[in-house]
């Protein structure tokens, strides 16, 4: 919000292409295309008056604001709810409708707070696309709490509690740090799970199994590494010459909620 102009920084400063937040508002604010938390939007507005609205007031006309209304309108797939007042549109399109404001004069920067909240998959897989379609020549600032958002599209990851940052590196680099990275998880008949796990646990390279989920007669398992452990060739290996069928194994990369979890919990206790 202090970036965007929202609110006045009550201390130091921040600059955006140069331009200081504080001494040059509006600088700042012409390279920057915002969607806040929730997208508050005029409600008796239809999407294509909001539009119209927000280009007139960024000095947009004629048919250049033709041009990138139609532009955002089809990346956003708006067409059917174009006309249509935004009160009555689901949460998911009136999301979209925000997110098309955010990029309608094609800013150099976006600042995106939770762009994919309310959206279905399909939604989420397109507007991915988007960001990913513009990152290459475009900031992207993404505020979320949907971890699956950060691997699946940044190439950078923050983790900020209480005001301090507690990482700055890359969502794989994230990842490596869960107990998780490495993991090796299997599906298999719920009958031969507790042999399985015996077997499994045995094994130099797995520190511990956990039992996951049983659904419809079969078993999920994780087997966590040793520190510095990949433990997959060998549960594979050591299953198959037990005669163990496994419907489904594999390797996690790691998760990004435990890590979060890990590095705020010890955050509030002062470590």
């Amino acid at each position: 919000k202090m970036i965007t102009g929202f609110l006045t920084p009550s201390a130091g400063t921040a600059l955006v292409e140069g331009f200081d937040v504080r001494r040059a508002p509006l600088e700042v604010k012409s390279r920057v295309g915002y969607l806040p938390e929730g997208a508050p939007l005029y409600g008796e507005m239809t999407p294509a008056a909001l539009l119209r609205f927000v280009a007139e007031l960024r000095g947009l006309s004629g048919s250049k604001l033709k041009s990138r209304t139609d532009d955002v309108v089809e990346r956003l797939q708006l067409e059917n709810v174009y006309n249509r007042p935004i009160d009555t549109l689901s949460k998911g399109f009136k999301r979209r409708v925000g997110l098309a404001q955010a990029i309608l004069l094609d800013p150099d920067i976006l600042i995106l707070d939770e762009p994919t909240d309310g959206l279905d998959p399909n939604q989420k897989h397109q507007v991915r696309d988007l960001l990913s379609s513009m990152a290459g020549d475009k900031v992207i600032v993404i505020s979320t709490h949907i971890l699956e958002e950060v691997p699946a599209i940044c190439t950078r990851a923050i983790v900020i509690a209480k005001g301090r940052v507690l990482a700055d590196e890359s969502p794989a680099d994230l990842q490596a740090r869960s107990i998780y990275h490495r993991a090796v998880g299997l599906t298999l008949s719920s009958e031969i799970a507790g042999k399985a796990e015996g077997i499994i646990s045995a094994l130099p390279s797995v520190r511990v199994v956990e039992h996951e989920a049983s659904v419809n007669g079969h078993t999920r398992l994780i087997a966590l590494p040793e520190t510095g452990q990949d433990p997959l060739d060998a549960v594979r290996d050591t299953l198959s010459s037990a005669g163990i069928e496994v419907s489904e194994i594999f390797r996690e990369r790691g998760r990004l909620d435990d890590v979060f979890r890990q590095m705020t919990t010890a955050s509030r206790g002062g470590v």
